[in-house]
């Protein structure tokens, strides 16, 4: 009997300890994110770089491997630069833009007055559009003869042709990407501001603090996370975008409105340089982390932190 009692009393724990089923609960949860990332992330990042170092010849399925061959077009191709400029240009005027306008509708429209939700369905009525139907309507809208010209030929004013003119061409496509995402950053903001205490307002007017002032000194301090989380979404959705471009301008006239993506696009699939193309991916993928990194640094000197 005592025998009997002691080989129970050693028997062996339980392998599913609450520990280990915990962690594989916790397994489980994030391997959905986990395989997206690696499906849509990691795999097409090994690809880019692999197909960056070989010229792939897509009609008879042939890779040769030319190293950094690719690379060293970049410092010979005599187009980039002026990419890169347009690249630019459309970049920080749709962040600048996006930002300010996004904040400005926020704090109008964070104030009750009649009519208050039918404001902010308007403005963020766009966002779930089509992006091409949008674009395709204000093609029509931007042509020699479309409405916009129309309308300013009621005032006594005549219209350029939008789209075949360099810096109209690039101000349209940035004015039509911005009238479409700024509803984003609208109800971003607008959630931000709802969350200001009441009673700082209350103390700053008491104080015969006006209304510039609160702003500086509360408001946007206190909304700067939100601010910050915006200017990583514009930036990166600035640098990506490409259907405006596709169907507006084809990245013209000439390669004033050529961005980095829609060149990418170019020497891949128009081209057939997928090596090139893979290249060019390459180096916009850089952009966008570098850029993400730099905002992400910078937070610490003016993002506000609750303590």
């Amino acid at each position: 009997m005592s025998r009997a009692g002691g080989a129970r009393g050693t028997s062996r724990p339980s392998f599913w300890t609450t520990r280990r089923r915990d962690a594989l609960a916790g397994y489980l949860f994030i391997a959905p994110q986990l395989a997206g990332v690696v499906l849509f992330v990691l795999i097409p990042v090994g690809l880019a770089i692999w197909y960056s170092l070989n010229d792939w010849n897509v009609f008879t399925g042939e890779q040769t491997f030319v190293g950094a061959d690719n690379y060293a077009a970049l410092a010979a191709d005599p187009q980039l630069p002026s990419v890169l400029l347009a690249t630019a240009v459309f970049s920080g005027g749709v962040v600048i833009l996006n930002i300010s306008l996004g904040l400005l509708i926020a704090v109008l429209l964070n104030r009750r007055f009649r009519g208050a939700t039918l404001f902010r369905t308007l403005f963020f009525s766009p966002v779930v559009v089509s992006v091409v139907a949008w674009t395709l309507v204000w093609g029509f809208l931007l042509q020699d003869n479309g409405g916009i010209n129309g309308l300013l030929a009621a005032i006594g004013i005549t219209g350029p042709n939008w789209l075949q003119h360099g810096d109209t061409a690039m101000l349209s496509v940035i004015i039509t990407q911005v009238i479409r995402s700024v509803g984003v950053n609208m109800v971003l903001f607008l959630s931000a501001l709802q969350g200001v205490p009441s009673q700082l307002y209350e103390a700053a007017r008491i104080d015969g603090a006006g209304s510039r002032v609160i702003f500086a000194k509360i408001t946007l301090p206190l909304i700067s996370p939100t601010v910050l989380l915006t200017a990583i979404i514009t930036i990166v959705g600035a640098l990506q975008s490409f259907a405006q471009i596709a169907v507006l301008t084809g990245g013209g006239p000439e390669l004033s409105t050529t961005v980095l993506v829609y060149y990418v696009f170019q020497q891949a699939f128009e081209f057939n340089d997928i090596g090139y193309g893979s290249t060019l991916a390459l180096m916009l993928l850089s952009f966008v982390m570098l850029l993400t990194l730099l905002q992400w640094q910078l937070r610490r000197k003016w993002v506000f932190h609750e303590q």
